[in-house]
């Protein structure tokens, strides 16, 4: 039989990433811890081997993992791109789809979800990481319900969310290049508001670069540079992501600006309670509040 990768494990996959572990995300979408390990086993049985790994009391995705977190992205925005277009949007049953940026989504997606659920009771909720411009464009045809991003907005009515540090990053005992040679560098492929600041912070202080990998997500860019390959800028909120060190000796960035927009027609409280629960956040962590 040809193998068949289960829509509502793919949703637990990508919960876990985006919620940072399994616990945090049964809490965020509802199920039991042991729900959410059976599904990952069902995935693992169909991809063929282990997704995720214990790294102490952290989970890190397996470079399998990695990738089919990527697709299961891809498969579940076109999921549900295909239940808007006929008419079957699941939030008609009452389900909030929330959206963000990657970069310190395990920080916010839970601050917001627990804010969801005692402002909107009798709704369920549910994630969607994607680029900036594709949450904007998700808005605009009413596929997801709010959103909070990086870079810049346009014309689009949006409200400042905060402020997100940024800091280089690279593997424990990573060595810079001799002078004269480029500095290698792991980024996200384009269109990314953090790999834009990154070379163009490097290219003003007169630093070659080189980028080195690409990645469509960022469980990529956090394994190319936890492998060596290079430095990645990278939110720095809390502890630095497993395997990664700050690191000293390149020019400082100054924070990226976080918007919130919320789509039209969407709940009246939607925007002002997912507002406060990010400023909130915000200012009682590492992440300055505007």
């Amino acid at each position: 039989m040809a193998t068949v990768l289960d829509i509502v494990a793919l949703r637990t996959l990508t919960s876990i990433a985006d919620c940072g572990g399994f616990h945090r995300a049964a809490e965020a979408i509802g199920m039991s811890q042991s729900t959410v390990s059976q599904h990952v086993r069902r995935l693992e049985r169909g991809a063929g081997g282990p997704l995720v790994e214990r790294d102490g009391r952290a989970t890190r995705f397996t470079a399998r993992g990695e990738l089919l977190l990527g697709e299961a992205r891809k498969i579940l925005a076109a999921h549900d791109e295909a239940l808007l277009r006929l008419g079957l949007d699941e939030r008609e049953a009452g389900t909030i789809v929330v959206g963000a940026t990657e970069h310190a989504a395990d920080r916010i997606l839970p601050a917001v979800t627990g804010a969801l659920r005692t402002g909107f009771p009798q709704h369920a909720v549910r994630f969607r990481l994607d680029r900036s411009t594709r949450l904007n464009d998700a808005l605009d045809r009413g596929s997801i319900d709010v959103a909070v991003f990086l870079g810049d907005p346009g014309e689009r009515e949006c409200r400042p969310a905060g402020v997100l540090p940024l800091s280089w990053f690279s593997a424990p005992g990573w060595r810079m290049p001799p002078d004269g040679e480029p500095i290698p560098v792991v980024v996200i492929d384009n269109p990314c508001t953090i790999r834009r600041r990154a070379l163009a912070t490097l290219a003003e202080h007169g630093l070659a670069a080189r980028v080195v990998v690409e990645a469509a997500y960022l469980a990529g860019v956090v394994h190319a540079i936890r492998g060596g390959l290079g430095v990645g800028l990278l939110a720095d909120v809390g502890a630095p992501p497993e395997g990664l060190e700050r690191r000293p000796g390149l020019p400082p960035v100054s924070p990226e600006r976080l918007h919130l927009r919320t789509r039209s027609g969407a709940p009246a409280d939607l925007a002002r309670t997912t507002a406060v629960a990010v400023r909130e956040l915000l200012a009682g962590s590492a992440i300055s509040p505007v």
